[in-house]
């Protein structure tokens, strides 16, 4: 694709963002915007859904699936390690704790399946 291409769709996604927040602030609703923090909480809730600790809001069940969870928690992993030093104080401490939670309900659950 070429850089002129990449800078219409570009340019089209941020006239379409602004359209929508103008939208919701007419309509007095709330415009949820993606923060860092957000997003790793997303990662982490869906690795202890896939650990059976929290209900699939979809399906209504408690399932359990170790292997995405793994997936999930490796996941962060890589985001702590290629982040480093671009991170503010809250969100590292947020991502070292949320790995660190996740890894000890991960060994907690193999454990038991032994």
């Amino acid at each position: 694709m070429s850089q002129e291409n990449k800078k219409k769709i570009d340019e089209s996604w941020k006239q379409q963002v602004d359209k929508e927040k103008k939208e919701a602030e007419s309509k007095q609703e709330k415009y949820h915007e993606p923060t860092f923090a957000v997003f790793l909480s997303s990662l982490s809730m869906q690795a202890m859904i896939a650990m059976g600790k929290l209900q699939n809001p979809v399906s209504g069940q408690t399932e359990k699936n170790l292997e995405q969870a793994r997936f999930l928690i490796d996941t962060l992993g890589i985001i702590n390690e290629k982040t480093k030093g671009n991170l503010s104080a809250d969100e590292e401490k947020l991502l070292e704790e949320s790995l660190f939670n996740l890894r000890m309900m991960y060994v907690e659950e193999k454990e038991e399946k032994k």
